[in-house]
């Protein structure tokens, strides 16, 4: 059922977004230049990789060493407003037909974070990962991952169909609201390090 209602919705969602998305991509086109769809390898349920679409928010400015600069200061106007409203998502609805990804789960993450999680954050890859989910609309971006990644084992215990329409609501909301966008000082949010053992244990 869940598969089938992820069809649907995305399906309809392409056709009713379909205006947006070609208006963000020739923005992109025109603002940033190619390529518009920006695409990296993410871990799907059970670790397996594959490609995440979203739409180009940042420049490829490169220091004089040749490494990529901060996000916070490559990321454009544009690309603020577009992480704004949530376009940059809209690609990922192409996912969701392919069946990488659901509509809810945990956002798909890094591939170097794998080796990083305890096994119980770990858990977070027992279910397809989605393009919103518990997380997001608890907080997003100005939470801890460790409190991220709580609520994705949480969502993974408790998944249901109708925590999934509540969730997609609260999404309508958040991106109505734009709340949660990204940590101070941050174009997201930092990058995981690693839970430490002190952490784990709740030790001071």
């Amino acid at each position: 059922m869940k598969r089938f209602f992820d069809l649907f919705v995305a399906i309809i969602a392409l056709i009713f977004f379909s205006v947006f998305i070609v208006i963000t991509a020739v923005l992109i086109r025109y603002k940033l230049g190619s390529p518009v769809i920006f695409k990296q390898e993410r871990p799907g349920r059970n670790g397996k990789s594959f490609f995440v679409y979203k739409f180009r928010t940042m420049t490829d400015h490169k220091d004089e060493n040749g490494g990529l600069l901060p996000d916070h200061i490559r990321l454009t106007k544009l690309g603020a407003f577009i992480r704004k409203l949530s376009l940059d998502e809209l690609p990922q609805l192409f996912n969701a037909l392919k069946g990488d990804i659901s509509l809810v789960g945990p956002r798909p993450l890094l591939m170097e974070y794998l080796p990083l999680y305890t096994a119980e954050q770990a858990r977070r890859h027992e279910v397809r990962p989605g393009i919103t989910g518990w997380a997001q609309v608890n907080g997003r971006n100005t939470i801890s991952w460790e409190e991220k990644f709580e609520l994705d084992v949480w969502y993974v215990d408790n998944q249901s169909f109708w925590l999934d329409i509540k969730i997609l609501f609260l999404t309508v909301l958040k991106v109505f609201k734009s709340e949660g966008i990204n940590q101070d000082g941050q174009a997201t949010m930092e990058k995981f390090k690693g839970t430490s053992e002190m952490k784990v244990s709740g030790n001071d």
